[in-house]
Parts: structure tokens; C-alpha cells; sequence
């Protein structure tokens, strides 16, 4: 069984950084993303990378302030979330698959982290 554990979360004032990671215990190469979800909200597609690192992909909410990268020939990846605001708060979530699809479809992911927060205050 895959396992998935971020770390990495806490609290930031507006404008600042935060870096997440994730390490997936896969052997093989695995689609891999950032997802997030804020009390009272769909669970929403962040980033995705791919699994040479050689694409990543942003939803337009992140693009320009985030940078997801991996470690080259493994599952962990990073999240560099800069110029923080307070809409940036929420659960983040990791996930994977060995599949190639749709990076943004929840749907598309196997495996799941549990989560860490992120604060922006």
C-alpha cells in the first residue's frame, strides 16, 4: 500500500512563504499533486507535476506564486507557495498516481495524503 505524508504546513502572514512537501513510499515513478481545501469549499487542483519533473502544471488561482519541483528519480516533491493571502488558507493535500491523466481531477489520484494546514493571517 502507497503511503503519501506532507509536511511542511503552518501559519504565514499575508505576502509571505511557506514550502510543503511530500514523499510518497512508491518505488515506481508516480503523477503527483497538490490539492487543497478550505472550510466550506470543493476541494480544489493546485499543482501537478510529472514524473521526470520536466512539467508542472498550476491552476491559475497559484500560477506565479507557487512552484511545485521533485526530487530527481523520486516521489517527493515541494511546494513553494510565495506571496501568500488569506484565500491560500486550507487543507493541502498530496496525491499520486502511476497513471498518466487529467493532473487537475482528483479522480485521476490513487493515493492520498492526510493533509496539512496552511494559515494565512
Amino acid at each position: 500500500h502507497v503511503q503519501l505524508v506532507e509536511s511542511g504546513g503552518g501559519s504565514a502572514q499575508p505576502g509571505g512563504s511557506l514550502t510543503l512537501s511530500c514523499s510518497a513510499s512508491a518505488t515506481a515513478l508516480m503523477y503527483m499533486g497538490w490539492f487543497r481545501q478550505a472550510p466550506g469549499k470543493e476541494r480544489e487542483a493546485v499543482a501537478g507535476i510529472s514524473t521526470s519533473g520536466g512539467s508542472a502544471m498550476y491552476s491559475d488561482s497559484v500560477r506565479g506564486r507557487y512552484t511545485i519541483s521533485r526530487e530527481s528519480g523520486n516521489n517527493t516533491i515541494h511546494l513553494q507557495m510565495d506571496g501568500l493571502n488569506p484565500d491560500d488558507s486550507g487543507v493541502y493535500y498530496c496525491a499520486g498516481d502511476r497513471r498518466y491523466g487529467a493532473w487537475y481531477q482528483g479522480s485521476q489520484y490513487s493515493y492520498w495524503g492526510r493533509g496539512t494546514q496552511v494559515t494565512v493571517s
